[in-house]
């Protein structure tokens, strides 16, 4: 078997090619690839360090009909400053068992983590909503109103974070440039006003909004940090949603709402109505939005394997 050296891609070159990739059409194959059977999603792996000195996540996947798999490995590591939280993929040939690709997948993550949410957003938010809510302004925050942008005729497009007070003119100022439509709000009541489409983009480890604050029903779409449970709205609210999620198989056993709404509030994963492979091939039931709508992403290996893939595949044709 010939040696074959992996191509190891740093920060920069991973977000130079990654802009040459369409994230959204990636991901939508890939979750059409898990509603057929032709990709395989473990559970995430959680392994804690000694001495509460922090963890990491292994986010594991097969894609089976592009012969690879991988693993996409985030610690986060306990320090006075501050935690520090990275991410590394590694993609795997299926043919050989050797190494492809090794990258830093900080730039990949936040891609996918938005792309996700937009692929929810579109087979989940009512056709002709017009009012988009942001809650977040960091990283996160922008990719995902790069990548939701498009999806509906967004009238508004509100952002709100409790750091905005704080950021320069600057940064204001490259935020309202993501988009003619974004406003800036000075409170997230303001914000999430009459809101149709509220995208929580935040590494908050406790709620952020609860959705008794709303008047009237609209999709609510979650992410999710490295820190243990954490969760953007709270636990007991799940027996009012109406709740979808990327992957039912494993993402209830590690979203802390979920986890924490099983565990003291009665609720049950079987209430969930549908994930993104389900949605996609008709076999989920669309929100009728008599009550709210939420969408609980955890962040799929199999989401880090596709575009580490066609990262790949772009690096294999530069370099031919």
């Amino acid at each position: 078997m010939p040696n074959v050296t992996p191509y190891v891609l740093q920060h920069a070159e991973t977000e130079q090619l990654l802009a040459q990739i369409d994230v959204h059409q990636a991901l939508l194959a890939m979750f059409r690839d898990l509603a057929a059977g032709s990709a395989v999603q473990p559970a995430q792996q959680l392994v804690e360090f000694p001495g509460a000195t922090g963890d990491f996540i292994n986010y594991l996947g097969v894609l089976a009909d592009a012969g690879v798999y991988g693993v996409k490995t985030s610690p986060y590591i306990v320090r006075q400053q501050g935690p520090l939280v990275s991410a590394w993929t590694l993609l795997m040939s299926m043919q050989t068992g050797q190494p492809l690709l090794l990258c830093d997948a900080g730039s990949l993550t936040t891609a996918r983590t938005a792309a996700t949410t937009a692929v929810a957003v579109d087979a989940l938010a009512p056709t002709q909503a017009t009012r988009l809510t942001v809650i977040g302004s960091g990283a996160v925050a922008r990719a995902h109103v790069q990548y939701a942008k498009g999806l509906r005729e967004w009238q508004s497009i509100r952002l709100y974070s409790p750091s905005l007070a704080g950021k320069t003119a600057a940064q204001r100022l490259a935020l309202q440039q993501l988009d003619p439509r974004v406003q800036l709000c000075a409170s997230q009541a303001e914000a999430i006003a009459d809101a149709e489409v509220i995208m929580l983009c935040t590494s908050s480890a406790t709620p952020v909004l609860d959705p008794a604050q709303l008047r009237t029903p609209a999709l609510i779409t979650s992410i999710s940090t490295n820190a243990p449970r954490a969760h953007e709205v709270p636990p007991q609210a799940l027996a009012q949603l109406d709740v979808y999620c990327d992957y039912r198989a494993t993402t209830p056993g590690s979203a802390g709402e979920m986890c924490l709404a099983s565990e003291q509030h009665g609720w049950d994963r079987a209430q969930i109505r549908g994930d993104l492979p389900e949605l996609l091939s008709g076999q989920a039931p669309q929100p009728d939005y008599r009550r709210h709508v939420f969408f609980r992403s955890i962040g799929l290996g199999l989401e880090d394997i596709a575009l580490a893939n066609a990262l790949y595949h772009l690096k294999h044709a530069h370099s031919a």
